[in-house]
């Protein structure tokens, strides 16, 4: 092989070589505006369900001591906003063991259910908590497939990501109570109401 030709050689490796590695660094960079709209989905469906816990307390179906308890904790998501992620997930977290305990009881959900407005109030209540329960997954998986593209060697050997921080899954109880279904699941011939009871 002549000079020239291991010089062409040397660039057309060199040229695949940088190729890849903006390919790399576009993907990744891809899964970070991925994660980071995922972020914003989810913070949007937490302040849904908030909204709507607040408006649970406020209907007037609960008993006034659960209708505090319930107020607090969703205000507290509701003014949580620019705490540092950890707080913001431990106020999540305490709204949904707040909402369980009220709601624990089918017999009362369904009492709830029969009063005005009440179906709807629990219903809206359910839904946002389901969709809220879906956004955490997208965001989470989101984040796992960040991190694995992430751990790979070449993607640290040549900095692909730059200096984005390492994302992190939104780890918090966000587990419904069995008495509380959203509407979007219950069907009319079903035999019971808009929200499923049981």
């Amino acid at each position: 092989m002549r000079w020239s030709d291991v010089a062409v050689l040397g660039a057309l490796v060199l040229f695949v070589v940088l190729w890849l590695a903006w390919a790399g660094a576009s993907h990744i960079d891809r899964l970070h505006r991925k994660v980071y709209a995922s972020r914003l989905a989810l913070d949007a469906q937490l302040v849904r369900r908030a909204a709507a816990a607040r408006d649970l307390a406020s209907s007037g179906l609960l008993d006034p001591a659960s209708s505090v308890l319930v107020a607090t904790a969703a205000y507290r998501v509701l003014g949580a906003g620019e705490l540092p992620d950890l707080e913001r997930e431990r106020a999540e977290s305490d709204l949904s063991a707040t909402l369980r305990a009220v709601l624990e009881d089918p017999e009362d959900v369904r009492r709830w259910c029969e009063e005005p407005d009440g179906e709807v109030v629990l219903g809206e209540l359910a839904g946002a908590w389901y969709r809220a329960q879906l956004a955490r997954r997208f965001h989470n998986e989101a984040v796992d497939q960040t991190q694995r593209r992430r751990r790979r060697w070449y993607v640290r050997l040549l900095r692909l990501a730059g200096h984005a921080a390492l994302p992190q899954t939104a780890e918090l109880d966000d587990a419904s109570p069995a008495s509380l279904r959203p509407l979007e699941t219950q069907t009319p011939a079903s035999g019971e109401g808009a929200l499923g009871v049981g």
